[in-house]
């Protein structure tokens, strides 16, 4: 039993002992605690007095302001929504993106400070060529002297409220566009200052659907007016190959935007506005647009743009179709009989096309229908129609010009006379030969 009694104290002393080192413990923590939060409180109130001294010796002090320096205004630079940075909340810690915004900023000063090349002032407008949604075009010299040596040219005037941003991209596409024969040549430039203008190689004609609808008459009378016209369309289709080898989607090919220098052998396409450099994008094969609201020529897009926001080098196989049929049909607008915007929509998206042109030759009439295959997948490359344009051009050429019918006849007539006259001629001699040989 005395047993029993001692195992139960010494049971008792050892909770009491675990229970005394648990309370220790928590003590010397808390005591630790109280004493690191005493110190930072009175290392706070050391901090608190310093600052206020040196407040009161920054108001004691004068404040000078920094002198005015005679320095030129400096344009300012609007920076665009899409890359406009949040400013940095100290000057002492520049983000990243406070650093990049800062350099494109400068880099836009920079280029803003340079002298323009020329400006609007000194450019002498002639003629009017067109007039787009973005930019008008005029036939033009310099007031004095030239512009890289030339004495005429075409230039394009922005309208306002064109971005920096799109004409930049004009420039780029024009400038990696340059040296061939059937797209209009940039000359020069000026995107320091609105009015922004390009200038561009002089044409004679200004643009195609304005030449054709001005010699309708005189070309329809014409008895190789579709030869005419086929060569047209092979020089636009070369140029239009070459912005497939430059990965260059054109987006606005249409009539008013072919120039004409000499018909139908110097046509060139022109207007970059919206084309789009498909090398500078994520996907190389084609691209959606990132704004669906932007103004387009719904005539001459293709149906896979309406249904499903695409569009690809097909879609300007598509509009190279609709070029043929304005072509044909001398600069008229497609789908003649629709006059809103929805009913073309509508239109082109329940599969309907252009009436076929009257008096176009099949072949041209089978490219057409070709450029307008469903789906896009089906349409033939700008190669293939380069290929078969130049097939109907050697099959031209095979066949002889001649003035008039009358002369066909009267040559027929010369020809069988002559036969007539040397057949008589041979019968004369032979009896003649057999008199001497009897």
């Amino acid at each position: 039993m005395l047993d029993l009694l001692i195992c139960g104290l010494s049971d008792v002393y050892s909770i009491v002992y675990v229970l005394s080192g648990v309370l220790s413990f928590t003590i010397l923590v808390f005591t630790v605690l109280g004493a690191v939060c005493i110190t930072k409180y009175r290392s706070a109130l050391k901090t608190i007095r310093l600052l206020r001294q040196n407040k009161m010796l920054m108001s004691a002090v004068p404040r000078v302001e920094p002198p005015l320096l005679p320095t030129r205004p400096i344009p300012v630079v609007v920076v665009e929504e899409e890359e406009r940075e949040p400013p940095p909340k100290s000057p002492l810690r520049p983000s990243t993106s406070a650093r990049s915004s800062s350099k494109k900023l400068w880099k836009g000063l920079q280029q803003l400070q340079q002298d323009p090349p020329f400006t609007k002032s000194d450019l002498n407008l002639l003629q009017l060529i067109k007039a787009g949604k973005e930019g008008v075009f005029y036939q033009a010299r310099m007031t004095r002297g030239t512009c890289k040596g030339h004495s005429m040219f075409t230039c394009k005037i922005s309208k306002e409220g064109v971005r920096l941003k799109h004409v930049d991209m004009e420039v780029s596409i024009m400038r990696k566009l340059m040296h061939h024969k059937n797209i209009l040549q940039l000359l020069d430039w000026n995107a320091t200052a609105e009015p922004y203008i390009l200038i561009m190689e002089y044409v004679s004609y200004g643009t195609l659907r304005t030449f054709l609808q001005t010699n309708r008459a005189h070309l329809s009378a014409d008895s190789e007016l579709q030869s005419l016209l086929t060569i047209a369309s092979y020089h636009i289709a070369l140029a239009m190959q070459h912005l497939r080898s430059k990965m260059i989607i054109h987006c606005d090919l249409a009539l008013r935007n072919v120039m004409v220098n000499k018909f139908p052998w110097e046509v060139k396409v022109a207007e970059f506005g919206l084309a789009r450099d498909l090398t500078r994008m994520a996907s190389r094969r084609s691209s959606r647009w990132r704004n669906p609201r932007q103004r387009v020529p719904l005539r001459w897009y293709p149906p896979e743009y309406f249904k499903n926001n695409y569009y690809s080098y097909k879609g300007d196989v598509w509009a190279f179709g609709i070029v043929l049929w304005e072509m044909q049909t001398f600069g008229t607008l497609p789908y003649p009989n629709l006059e809103t915007s929805e009913q073309v929509v509508y239109h082109i998206c329940m599969g309907h096309k252009n009436t076929n042109p009257e008096g176009c030759r099949p072949e041209i009439l089978h490219i057409m229908r070709d450029c307008w295959q469903e789906p896009y997948t089906l349409r033939p490359s700008f190669t293939d129609i380069v290929c078969m344009l130049e097939s109907i051009m050697e099959n031209d050429a095979d066949y002889v010009d001649v003035e008039s019918p009358e002369q066909v006849v009267t040559d027929e007539a010369e020809i069988q006379e002559n036969n007539r006259l040397r057949a008589a001629s041979a019968h004369t001699q032979t009896s003649s030969d057999n008199r001497h040989n009897y």
